[in-house]
């Protein structure tokens, strides 16, 4: 299956051909990949240096690269250091959709490093060609040097694209929506990540979850890409202790993939931000139906 690629770029506000398998090519509106003038001055002067280099670094050969760089440098060493302690679950749900269309992952966030975790198994477990894209919150990650160098060296500019929530920011966020929802609607070998609790839940009950945003039910509703739940458990937030646990007896980590939910009661559903509702705590119960396999 063929990754993801810019093929023609059209003359400005002409729509982009883009590769989507063998059997056609979809168009996506240059709307859907750049930011206006308007929505990228509403960042300051780092955050739009820093969303530029990631924004490019996720398109056409660089992308293709960085892809290649996370596939085996990246999967490599997140492989050296778990695979004492890593249990997989449902791996075959992962090919009962079609790898021709894009895909979501909705998983609950308890770890900083849920989303590395699970880009491992998808290297190593399955074979399709992909592009990972991990939405992120754009503070720290793209208002600093350091945010922007650990998007490269965890990441491979694959934590992408950011969101503020801020007010003044919000015509921003607006265009990442866009250019998210873009992405789970065309692009062969897409897998986009997402946590729909929108933070990391910090209770120690690993079973516990925090009440989904209405964000995610949006972007599909938008969207609707193919959609897996993933339940994750086992992984702290001391990168150091992690590491040394898959050697010592650190607790076993454990990542369910459950099998596509069925979304097609919601197609007729009003665009509505209780329809988001609905989404959110529809997908979110899925997520807690492999957080209840994993207890018993």
């Amino acid at each position: 299956m063929p990754e993801v690629e810019l093929i023609k770029a059209g003359k400005p506000g002409q729509p982009e051909e883009i590769g989507a398998g063998a059997e056609s090519r979809q168009l996506v509106s240059p709307e859907e990949i750049e930011p206006s003038a308007e929505e990228l001055a509403a960042l300051k002067g780092y955050e739009r240096f820093a969303f530029r280099l990631a924004h490019r670094m996720n398109q056409g050969r660089f992308k293709r690269f960085w892809t290649w760089c996370q596939s085996t440098l990246g999967s490599g060493w997140i492989h050296l250091s778990t695979y004492n302690l890593m249990r997989v679950y449902g791996i075959e749900n992962l090919d009962t959709v079609s790898h021709d269309k894009p895909l979501l992952l909705v998983a609950n966030h308890r770890s900083f490093f849920d989303m590395y975790t699970v880009s491992t198994v998808l290297f190593r477990r399955t074979s399709w060609k992909k592009s990972l894209f991990f939405p992120v919150r754009g503070r720290f990650f793209y208002d600093s040097p350091l945010g922007s160098a650990v998007n490269f060296v965890m990441g491979w500019w694959s934590m992408y694209p950011p969101f503020y929530a801020e007010n003044e920011k919000r015509l921003f966020d607006k265009y990442s929506l866009r250019r998210l929802a873009g992405l789970c609607r065309t692009g062969a070998g897409n897998v986009v990540g997402f946590h729909p609790e929108g933070r990391r839940n910090k209770d120690n009950d690993p079973y516990s979850l925090l009440r989904a945003q209405p964000g995610v039910g949006k972007l599909i509703k938008e969207s609707f890409p193919q959609v897996i739940p993933v339940f994750i458990a086992g992984l702290g937030n001391d990168l150091r202790k992690q590491v040394l646990g898959n050697w010592t007896g650190g607790e076993k980590i454990r990542v369910h993939f459950g099998p596509p939910l069925d979304l097609t009661r919601f197609r007729e559903m009003k665009d509505h931000v209780r329809t988001y509702k609905e989404i959110a705590e529809f997908v979110m119960s899925e997520i807690a139906k492999l957080g209840e396999q994993d207890r018993a």
